[in-house]
């Protein structure tokens, strides 16, 4: 099993004065570390990439910055969908840059556009296009495209595993791998369980946190039925940890997170690993 966070715990933008950080990272035994790009984030890739090596650290990459509305694999338009591929294969170059394995997120659309009418019967199929060409220019440059299901208050495009695996199956390419985020799932689904096996063919990881969005444990989360379902798959794979950290000025507010769920991320790690590595890893 491999552990890691998003850099969302530890700060708003990621930029050559945080390094220190993926050393924290390596000093709470994580294994994997998240970097959030866009247009508006800015640094060196050469220097996050040799510190990263030099800590035995992965790195994976996924869209948290400024992303142009329009630039959408899902949208209406022809020229809209086409600018969209183009932004994320500049992601994906930025990844290769770092080395990092994989390219996440809410791919097939934009998180915050929900579009409140009875999908086009092209939707999905148009969608997949785009994600076929973008899987494939991954496999090129040796990052993997994951996307991820999320709530129907964030995109309306794929909510459940469901839907996810029926875009897997359109986009019909091996680089185009899932994961699934807890957070996102409570609002979703009522069975877990089927939740991880519909997917399992296709796991890459799971984002692992409560329904606040807290560290995994206390709230409404139905842990045991996730750790019997993963150790029923088998799954050795991805465990990440996302939040937003509370304790920097109005971050977690300008997120759309309004209550202190994360204000110390060593914390965070520290309890979230303690309370998994118990449900996942004893026999």
């Amino acid at each position: 099993m491999k552990y890691g966070a998003h850099s969302y715990l530890f700060t708003p933008s990621w930029n050559d004065a945080q390094l220190d950080v993926l050393e924290h990272a390596e000093e709470l035994e994580l294994d994997f570390f998240e970097i959030a790009i866009g247009d508006d984030v800015c640094f060196n890739s050469r220097k996050t990439k040799k510190e990263a090596e030099r800590l035995g650290l992965e790195l994976i990459v996924s869209p948290g910055g400024l992303w142009p509305q329009h630039c959408d694999l899902s949208a209406d338009g022809k020229e809209d969908r086409e600018e969209g591929l183009q932004w994320h294969c500049r992601a994906i170059d930025r990844a290769a840059e770092l080395g990092a394995t994989a390219y996440t997120g809410a791919l097939y659309g934009h998180p915050g556009v929900v579009k409140r009418r009875r999908p086009p019967m092209d939707e999905y199929l148009r969608t997949s296009e785009g994600l076929h060409r973008l899987a494939q220019y991954g496999e090129g440059k040796g990052v993997a495209v994951v996307i991820e299901p999320m709530s129907h208050f964030r995109t309306h495009m794929v909510n459940t595993p469901d839907q996810v695996m029926r875009l897997v199956r359109l986009t019909d390419h091996p680089n185009l791998r899932v994961s699934l985020d807890t957070y996102h799932l409570v609002t979703e689904i009522s069975d877990f369980r089927e939740a991880i096996l519909t997917v399992k063919d296709a796991l890459w990881g799971m984002h692992m946190c409560e329904n606040n969005r807290g560290v995994p444990g206390p709230g409404m989360v139905p842990w045991t039925t996730i750790f019997e379902a993963l150790k029923e798959i088998e799954f050795d794979d991805y465990i990440l940890f996302e939040a937003y950290n509370s304790s920097i000025d109005d971050f977690a507010f300008e997120r759309g997170m309004f209550h202190n769920v994360c204000p110390d991320p060593a914390v965070f790690v520290q309890d979230g690993m303690n309370f998994l590595k118990r449900g996942l890893e004893e026999k």
